[in-house]
């Protein structure tokens, strides 16, 4: 084997490929750091933070069942923890959307977040006292919680994390703690309280109950992530990642049964809509209830680093009755977008074929995490739809606005591949 065959035979390097994506697009970032960590050391007070405002709780899934619980307080500059009101614009939610947050405005966001943490076991029932029974506190509050933390460690400021982007969403500083107690009394909807109460309850149950009761979706993840629902001594801290989507496939369960037995739209409705270096298309076609969701990667975007590659595309899909096993090639972005679409279709109390086709740009160029899909479906129907004759239609004139082919989207897609087509769409 000559040397050139040995060459063309190599993979390209995705890390090295990431890494010098990141220099070239996303260094600005680590500037968010020095500003996070000049901020720390001018609140901290010997080995506590005082006036810490947390709007927000995670808990990691690493060692799990011995997890990372943590809470999550920015720090403000010049000295001064943020009021409820700014300590809230930190907590991810739909309004980031609403504000026309960019990436360098959401990773400011998210480094300028110190993570104080500790160990603790999933199992924590009906805890309420010591660190995972503050945590709980704020995260079934309402509002933004004062706490007084207790140090026992330095923030960790890990610039690798931003140097080297990958699927995850960044995050700020981590610093291990002894303690952390509640400076006021949180106020907790009453929703919730009564969720609390009742032991006997499964989860999700609990869960659909505070979404319809006005709590959304980053409410009710944050009340499941600190093991606040189910049944008694089934109730488990959940981490952030996995309570994301189990609210997301949940609730959106949930809504698929509200509309089990409408009757279906009367025409095909195309919505496009754009954020953030994501561009998404949403057709929805009369017909018993089928959702698919396909992605395409660029060459050159944080999941597909290599610009001289090919689009990396991937496709998930359910009929009728839904689906019965997680979603993989799409993961948590399959179930954020469903949501989206069955929000509008029970808010209209109608039922349909919906196709999802989301395209990733090299604009996005860090990611930030699968709320953007969620609220970028949901605010595309807040557009105006355009109409088409026939769902096949559809698909035609939006193919022609996409990086792949239509003959691409039939070999991807189990929607499209099922459409009446010709020839000239294979090319």
């Amino acid at each position: 084997m000559g040397l050139d065959d040995y060459v063309e035979g190599l993979k390209p390097d995705e890390e090295y490929e990431r890494r010098k994506l990141a220099a070239e697009k996303s260094y600005a970032i680590t500037d968010y750091l020095d500003a996070a960590r000049a901020s720390f050391e001018a609140v901290k007070q010997g080995d506590s933070l005082y006036g810490a405002t947390a709007p927000s709780v995670f808990v990691g899934r690493s060692s799990y069942p011995n997890v990372s619980a943590g809470i999550l307080s920015p720090v403000a500059e010049g000295g001064d923890a943020d009021a409820d009101a700014d300590a809230a614009d930190y907590a991810t939610s739909g309004a980031w959307y609403e504000q026309g947050l960019g990436i360098d405005n959401v990773l400011q966001y998210r480094t300028g977040l110190l993570n104080s943490r500790r160990s603790a076991d999933v199992n924590v029932e009906d805890v309420w006292d010591g660190f995972v029974g503050t945590q709980r506190e704020v995260a079934i509050a309402d509002r933004p919680v004062d706490v007084e933390i207790g140090l026992a460690s330095t923030p960790d400021f890990d610039p690798d994390q931003y140097a080297q982007p990958t699927a995850n969403a960044p995050s700020g500083p981590n610093a291990s703690v002894d303690s952390a107690d509640l400076t006021e009394n949180p106020h907790v909807p009453r929703a919730v309280e009564k969720t609390l109460e009742d032991d006997d309850w499964r989860a999700q149950g609990a869960m659909t109950y505070l979404y319809e009761h006005g709590l959304d979706v980053y409410d009710v993840n944050r009340v499941l992530s600190v093991g606040a629902l189910g049944r008694g001594d089934n109730r488990r801290l959940v981490p952030t990642r996995w309570s994301i989507t189990a609210v997301d496939d949940t609730v959106g369960q949930y809504l698929r049964g509200q509309i089990r037995d409408a009757p279906s739209v009367d025409r095909v409705e195309v919505r496009m809509n754009e954020y953030m270096g994501n561009r998404y298309w949403v057709v929805l076609a009369p017909g018993s209830w089928e959702f698919e969701l396909v992605e395409m990667k660029s060459p050159g975007s944080v999941w597909n680093p290599d610009p001289n590659g090919d689009i990396w595309m991937a496709a998930a899909s359910e009929g009728y009755d839904g689906r019965t096993g997680y979603v993989e090639e799409t993961a948590g972005a399959y179930y954020a977008a469903r949501l989206g679409v069955l929000e509008h279709l029970a808010d209209r109390g109608r039922q349909a074929k919906a196709l999802v086709l989301r395209e990733v740009s090299d604009d996005y160029w860090a990611p930030v995490g699968v709320w953007q899909v969620r609220e970028s479906v949901r605010h595309a129907f807040s557009r105006e739809a355009a109409d088409a004759e026939t769902l096949h239609g559809a698909v035609r004139d939006v193919a022609d606005h996409l990086p792949v082919s239509m003959g691409d989207l039939r070999r991807k897609s189990t929607m499209v591949a099922g459409l009446q087509t010709g020839l000239s769409d294979w090319a």
